[in-house]
């Protein structure tokens, strides 16, 4: 018998239906025949969701003796385990776990609470070899364990508020402006696992390595057919050809824009104390033939010292930068104007931000195309585009990065818009 508290857990994994396409991903992708999530507390493993494609014989409930696994030490060091092949690995080759259960490659990754408590494990085993330790199915793993654990949250807050209000309501039934408020909470977390289910399909599907190798197969043998057997095809057939190429470069494109999304998320935060003049001026470097392509100018007053993740910084500059230059009006030079401050947020006109903290204020403005401003929240949405596709080149994702980079770093950002006249954006993080 499965106690109360242990059912409960199955259960609420069980209302995450997103779940099983993460299972099966993983399968996909890495070509493990076992994945699973597991409930791992100091005594006790136990199956909350699986998919079994080699007969390993769990289902949801099952259970296996905890001095079995090697899911105990994840729990007592919130740090997961990664092993290619256990034959060949130093500290696990002799390890009576795989020597149990017969597996050779073996994956699994701690899946923590918001209050830093720990759950269970996002594991996978196959009886092969397998290359798991690689960024990209660490990274995956990473962002699959976070994305349980956020569920795991929104499903154990519903059933938490659920309770708490039939509370209420047996007690006093005059509380109509408690459920309010918390009907709109439940809302708005939909509307937020809404979104984040979104945000992982795209990544799930479009960066795995099922899509990228036939892509590089399509890229090389319609180079080498255009190359060598040109003189065999009609100018039709060339015609085909040219647009399968260019087919092909804007689906890497977006899996390489994807997938820089996804880092954002995943990479380790590290804070520098960092000149943002030395991130423009690398970012400058990187679009120097741009710039002078669009006969471009940047008008950049002394930029502020701030703690940043410097490579995210740069990359969220040169969005910005490369944005501008894209929308720029072909009647006139595109001029970038950046200018940047620190100030007390109760100075800044911005009702967001701390009025007793001090932010650094970054506003980019050029005088390109620009947008309406009811797009204004739009335009940092994944695959939003407000213009022409035919005519601007772009996966859409290019702003959503760039919100994702401020969220990061714990501050804001604001665009606004003048059609014929130009874009602003404004960036709010926070300084010491």
């Amino acid at each position: 018998m499965i106690e109360e508290n242990f059912q409960e857990d199955i259960k609420n994994i069980g209302q995450i239906p997103i779940i099983t396409q993460l299972l099966d991903v993983i399968c996909q992708t890495t070509g493990m025949g076992f994945a699973a999530v597991a409930r791992v507390t100091e005594d006790r493993w136990i199956t909350c969701s699986v998919r079994d494609d080699i007969s390993f014989g769990l289902k949801p409930g099952d259970e296996l003796e905890i001095k079995t696994t090697i899911c105990n030490e994840i729990r007592e060091n919130h740090k997961p385990v990664v092993i290619d092949h256990v034959s060949k690995d130093p500290l696990f080759y002799n390890h009576h776990t795989p020597l149990q259960y017969g597996f050779e490659s073996y994956i699994s990754m701690p899946i923590i609470r918001k209050d830093g408590s720990f759950f269970g494990t996002l594991c996978a085993i196959d009886p092969n070899p397998h290359n798991v330790s690689s960024p990209q199915v660490t990274g995956m793993f990473t962002l699959f364990a976070d994305l349980i654990s956020f569920h795991l949250g929104a499903v154990e807050s519903v059933n938490m508020s659920k309770t708490e209000l039939e509370d209420e309501r047996a007690i006093n039934h005059n509380l109509e402006n408690m459920v309010k408020q918390r009907t709109q909470e439940l809302e708005e977390s939909n509307i937020v696992l809404e979104k984040m289910n979104k945000e992982l399909q795209a990544f799930a599907y479009i960066s795995s390595h099922d899509l990228q190798e036939p892509l590089r197969k399509i890229q090389t043998f319609a180079a080498v057919i255009s190359d060598k057997e040109a003189k065999n095809l009609s100018e039709t057939g060339k015609d085909y050809f040219r647009r399968m190429q260019n087919a092909a470069s804007r689906m890497q494109t977006l899996i390489n824009d994807l997938l820089a999304y996804s880092r954002t998320s995943i990479t380790e935060r590290v804070y520098e104390d960092t000149h943002l003049n030395d991130v423009l001026t690398n970012v400058k470097a990187d679009l120097s033939e741009e710039l002078i392509q669009k006969n471009a100018a940047i008008d950049a007053d002394e930029m502020c010292r701030v703690e940043v993740i410097p490579f995210q910084f740069r990359q969220l500059l040169y969005n910005i930068i490369s944005n501008s230059l894209k929308f720029s009006d072909p009647d006139r030079h595109p001029v970038i104007t950046i200018r940047c401050k620190i100030e007390l947020g109760s100075i800044l006109n911005y009702e967001k931000l701390n009025p007793a903290q001090k932010y650094c204020h970054i506003r980019i403005t050029d005088n390109g195309i620009g947008f309406d401003t009811k797009y204004s929240d739009r335009i940092f949405e994944l695959f939003q585009r407000l213009q022409d596709r035919s005519q601007f080149k772009g996966t859409g994702i290019g702003l959503a990065i760039v919100k994702k980079i401020v969220e990061n770093h714990h501050g804001y950002i604001t665009a606004h818009g003048v059609p014929n006249h130009g874009a602003q954006f404004d960036i709010y993080l926070p300084s010491k």
